[in-house]
């Protein structure tokens, strides 16, 4: 959670429609995930992993797969023992595994920088040289079995940590929590069986809100993004709010900028836009207040800097010296992350998730194919190409479905001159007003997208929704629930695995859920949650190259009220094909467990602790005592050196 996150809101009642009866009844019918085989998807249906008694996990058993005592099947894919749910302040893994931390906010990075002052907690000087705050997303890019580079993003900051004062207060302040977002790429080396991060090694670099980067693509020199310091609308300053992540085929770091919103303010009268609602963006900001001694985040100076965010920027990990490029083509939104898929016919998809009650899921299909030959014929195929956004149709009730990916193009579907849609750049800084005249589904807060190993199946998370059920939001579909406080996770199969097909069918992986709280509604969740599993607010996923879906947890850790026995935010790992869930991994008091990325072995998996303690909350996390809380990220190994979750 964060200053962006809004209180919960009252909202309308549970009608009888949302009846947990009627959609058991539904899953308990379906054999198949979407008509297909088990077997030759390697999938089976919601609510067909796990029965609810023995005559159904006898129909639905994939052959070959154990049932445990209580009928519910038992993945082979997972051979570690769940963990139970916990309020420590401290990493809780399986008997046999350990962790270590390889980096925390502050450490210095670039030649210069020096340790972590516990007591000042830094400069802008000091925090320009240093690892940034609020680790989430991430990706390792090998350099030998012991040796690579991480890419990390450091969202956003915690004042009442990055100041002694608790709030933004001059130029200087302003200019420490710039230099504490963006990107840190550093060189690890494993050694003594520790990754360690490399201070002042030839690859190690600093992205934050004032690194000068490159628009590309529709956008790139049209006027919504044309300002006083950059009259061609071709050269930005910065990255922020950098949420999850992506990596491409050819090499690159793929950094997603989510609510960038909150960052701008005005310290007086600002030009009227009727575009700035649907994104967020007054002049009250978000308590940030850069814009109280920055005036190019001041609305009243530069209305148009505000459109040269809320992209998809692409960085070379290996070149320290190369400049960061916005993709413009990938639409403008909340992005939380994107993943990227080669279709069978070459083309690059990029699935998109928009974090925000009520907005949208997205893919691009680029114009050209992916040389493997040659990474250098690459570097324009995120620049070329077009933007979809989804919509879900389903049966009154129902848990699955098929849906169409929308097309969103000047001209096209609606979006005419008339409605303020003169050209393409038009629609991609507008991507969430164009997604809404085309008709795609709203969503509840779509944020990791994954695609499994095979290419037939993509899975995202849908965190919460406070607001389903009203404002526009109703309930049914892949949003099931009103007034979702749990979440769920969604599956689609692409027409013919054809990931640049228009059509697709999907259902739910999982409805997240307390069934010790509330054992006969839809809030227990799906049959594969059950005391020993429960969680909220599904955030990050990724796979592992043998299929395990891995997810973590950004949600309410009160451990009270429908959130009691849940505990702190957690990670675990799911079975596509069981459908079973098992809790790896607790993080500690008040953190959010994110970002994803393994070596190639598989033998050491890189996490995100974030924001550990917020709020003031009781952490002291990583090192212990009476220390400042520090966001981190932290190495996972087997003891016996072995593949993690086998």
């Amino acid at each position: 959670m964060n200053r962006f996150d809004v209180a919960e809101q009252a909202n309308h009642p549970r009608t009888e429609e949302d009846d947990f009866s009627k959609l058991v009844a539904h899953g308990l019918q379906r054999r198949r995930f979407l008509g297909v085989s088990a077997t030759a998807l390697g999938v089976t249906g919601f609510l067909g992993g796990l029965p609810f008694a023995a005559s159904a996990a006898s129909k639905q058993n994939p052959a070959g797969v154990a049932l445990n005592a209580s009928n519910a099947v038992v993945s082979p894919r997972m051979g570690f023992a769940p963990v139970a749910a916990n309020s420590a302040d401290t990493i809780t893994l399986p008997a046999g595994y350990k962790w270590d931390v390889v980096s925390s906010w502050g450490d210095p990075v670039l030649k210069g920088g020096q340790a972590f002052d516990d007591t000042t907690r830094g400069s802008a000087a000091s925090q320009a040289l240093a690892m940034g705050d609020n680790n989430d997303g991430m990706s390792f890019f090998a350099m030998g079995k012991d040796h690579g580079v991480m890419a990390v993003n450091n969202e956003y900051t915690n004042y009442e940590y990055l100041f002694t004062s608790g709030k933004c207060a001059s130029l200087e302040d302003a200019r420490k929590a710039q230099a504490a977002h963006g990107v840190t790429v550093f060189e690890v080396k494993q050694r003594g069986g520790q990754w360690q991060l490399q201070t002042g090694a030839p690859k190690n670099r600093r992205i934050t809100a004032n690194t000068t980067m490159r628009l590309s693509g529709p956008v790139a020199g049209s006027e919504w993004v044309k300002t006083k310091a950059d009259p061609t609308g071709t050269t930005v300053l910065g990255t922020f709010n950098n949420c999850a992540n992506g990596r491409t085929p050819w090499g690159t770091y793929l950094t997603c900028e989510e609510n960038f919103n909150g960052y701008f303010g005005a310290t007086a009268e600002m030009p009227a836009d009727d575009t700035f609602k649907r994104y967020g963006i007054s002049g009250k900001g978000a308590g940030y207040d850069w814009h109280k001694f920055d005036t190019r985040f001041d609305l009243s100076h530069n209305p148009t800097e505000p459109n040269r965010f809320g992209w998809v920027v692409e960085i070379d990990p290996m070149d320290p010296s190369s400049t960061p490029i916005k993709r413009t083509a990938l639409g403008r939104f909340k992005h939380e992350n994107v993943e990227i898929v080669v279709n069978k016919d070459g083309r690059v998809v990029a699935y998109m998730g928009d974090d925000e009650r009520g907005e949208h899921l997205y893919k691009f299909v680029s114009d050209a194919r992916f040389d493997a030959s040659n990474p250098s014929a690459n570097s324009s195929l995120l620049d070329d190409g077009t933007l979809y956004v989804a919509r879900f149709d389903a049966q009154q009730g129902a848990l699955d479905g098929t849906g169409e990916w929308l097309e969103l193009s000047a001209g096209k579907h609606g979006l005419t001159a008339d409605k303020g849609f003169k050209t393409q750049a038009d629609v991609l800084v507008h991507a969430r007003l164009a997604a809404t005249i085309v008709g795609a589904t709203t969503m509840d807060r779509p944020e990791w997208v994954a695609a499994h190993p095979s290419g037939k199946q993509v899975y995202v998370t849908l965190t919460n929704n406070s607001k389903r059920g009203n404002d526009g939001q109703p309930v049914g579909g892949p949003n099931p629930r009103a007034k979702n406080s749990y979440g769920q996770i969604l599956r689609w199969m692409p027409a013919g695995d054809d990931h640049a097909s228009n059509t697709f069918s999907w259902d739910l992986f999982v409805l997240a859920g307390n069934p010790v709280v509330s054992p006969t509604s839809l809030k227990r969740g799906s049959p594969n949650v059950n005391a020993d599993n429960m969680f909220n607010s599904p955030d990050g996923i990724a796979f592992d190259a043998d299929g395990r879906l891995w997810i973590q947890t950004d949600g309410k850790y009160s451990n009270t009220g429908e959130f009691a026995g849940m505990g702190n935010n957690q990670m675990l790992c799911g079975d596509p094909v069981t459908g079973e869930i098992r809790r790896f991994l607790v993080g500690p008091v008040a953190c959010e467990i994110t970002g994803f990325s393994m070596t190639p072995d598989q033998t050491t998996m890189f996490v995100g602790v974030q924001h550990p303690g917020e709020e003031l909350a009781a952490s002291h996390f990583p090192q212990g005592g009476t220390s400042v809380p520090r966001s981190s990220v932290i190495a996972i190994s087997r003891v016996d050196g072995g593949v993690i979750g086998a």
